[in-house]
This record gives structure tokens, sequence and C-alpha cells, in this order.
């Protein structure tokens, strides 16, 4: 008799539980990367923080995944192995023509009006791009708006050739940490990197300004945007989509603003972005 009881009593507290489950648990994992602009310690602060944001916002587990370079989110986000991604203006350009429908739905503020920055080292004594001639020069990732495609269409308006005028081939850094480094130990003489990456690092005192000096800053343009794929409605339910982007926009907590460099997200939308796109396809970046 105590056999069945405790039998039926299993067989009620497992209903009894069932019952409690979050019925949010049955959907699947959220998935987001970013492009690795800055050094692997950063951004896995990064997903820590955010993921656990997210994921009490939107009551579905969210997880953040580490990326190597700036293709691998794109090619990410073209297979659905992320739905979210935090790319630079012209990663963003490609990973949407990559996927249609969807939309760069997020930006710091200090992206509507975002700049590049040219630095130089020590003994370089050139106050202009065209002063850059026969130095050794490097950009930051070759995908990079900030760090490439902006550095490389400001050069080619000044009458720079980066393929040809630089003292040799310009490097690829891969990140803009690294770039503002290579500058500072004498690697190269010059380079161009992401404004907020160069501000946050001479405020926190990282960059030694007497090694390395800012040169000049680029036009205004737009860049970095957090973009989302079509369809998340289908998968977590009708307005999903849109609580996602209000816990971005919403986002208060200063301990992930300050690992983004950002004040505040602002909305945005794809056609902020024609601009970049179209000096990628007159540099030859893009078709």
């Amino acid at each position: 008799m105590k056999f069945k009881l405790t039998l039926v009593s299993l067989f009620l507290l497992f209903w009894a539980v069932a019952g409690c489950v979050n019925t949010e648990s049955s959907k699947p994992v959220l998935y987001f990367s970013g492009i690795p602009d800055q050094n692997i310690s950063t951004w896995s602060e990064r997903y820590s923080i955010l993921e656990n944001y997210l994921t009490e916002e939107l009551g579905v587990e969210v997880k953040g995944i580490p990326s190597k370079d700036y293709a691998s989110v794109v090619i990410a986000f073209e297979q659905d192995q992320i739905q979210l991604g935090w790319f630079g203006g012209l990663s963003g350009v490609q990973a949407r023509m990559l996927v249609e429908g969807s939309n760069a739905v997020a930006q710091r503020a200090r992206d509507a009006e975002f700049q590049s920055v040219f630095v130089v080292g020590h003994s370089v004594t050139a106050e202009s791009l065209a002063g850059l001639k026969g130095l050794t020069f490097t950009f930051g990732s070759e995908s990079s708006t900030s760090g490439h495609l902006m550095p490389r269409h400001y050069l080619v308006e000044s009458g720079v050739d980066p393929d040809t005028d630089f003292y040799s081939a310009p490097g690829y850094s891969g990140s803009h940490d690294k770039t503002w480094l290579l500058v500072q130990t004498g690697a190269f003489q010059a380079g161009a990197l992401s404004e907020a990456v160069w501000d946050k690092a001479v405020a926190e005192g990282r960059a030694d300004t007497s090694q390395v000096r800012e040169m000049l800053r680029t036009p205004e343009y737009y860049d970095y945007n957090w973009t989302v794929r079509p369809g998340l409605d289908s998968i977590y339910g009708e307005g999903f989509e849109s609580r996602l982007v209000s816990a971005l926009l919403n986002i208060e907590d200063p301990e992930i603003l300050n690992l983004f460099s950002a004040e505040r997200f602002i909305a945005t939308s794809n056609d902020n972005y024609d601009s970049i796109a179209q000096i990628a396809r007159g540099v030859g970046i893009i078709k």
C-alpha cells in the first residue's frame, strides 16, 4: 500500500512540476555574435553580461557566440547560426545582402556620426593624408568600415593610392586595438581605426600619446548596428522582434554601455547605410 501511494505521489509531483515549467523554455536558444573589433577579453565580458540581460528581458535563453574574424560573423548570420548580429556599417551591409528581409534595428547614438581616426608615430610630421605617402601603414580588418573602407575611401579622395603609394603594401592588423598598438610600438608609421576604440584607449591611458598621436579624423558617417534576421515572431511568438528591439534600445546598465563604448542605443534602419554600400562598391569591396 505504501508502495502504491509512493508511486501516486511521484506521479502527482511530476505533473505539478511540469505544470510550473515556463513554456518559454521550450523555445530555441536565441544566438548572437559580433565583429571582433577589440581584444577577445573585452568581447568575453560583452557576451556574459548581455546574455544575462537579454535572457531576463525576453524570457528565452540568449547565448553569445565568440567570433574569430568579421567574415565568420557574416557567414554565421547567413547560415542562421546567429539571429542577432553586432556589425560594423560594411559587415552589416554584407550580412543584409545575404539574408533578404533582415533589418538594422539599433545603433549607438555615436554611430549616426561616426568617424575614423588616422594615427601616426611620434617621429612622423605629416598633418594630411597626402603626407602619408611613402610611410608604412596599417588598416584594421579588411571588412572593417572604420578601420579600412572609410580610411581607404578618404585616402583615395586625397590622391593617395593605398596599394601603391605607401612604402610597402598596407598591413591589416585585424582589430582596432592592434592598429594603434602597432603604430605605438613602431611596427608601422601610421594607421587608421575606429574613433570609439581610440578615444577609449586614450581615456584609459593605454595608448601612450607620446609615442602615437592622432593626426586627423574623417568626415562623419553611419557605422555600427544591431541587425536581426527575419521571422523571429514565427519562432518566439507574436511581437518578439519588437520586444528584442525595445530591450536593446532600453539598455541602461552602465557596464554594458561601457563595454560597447556607448552612452545609449537608438533606433536605426537599413537605408542609413546606403552610402556605405555605395562607397564599398566604388572601391570594389562589394559588387
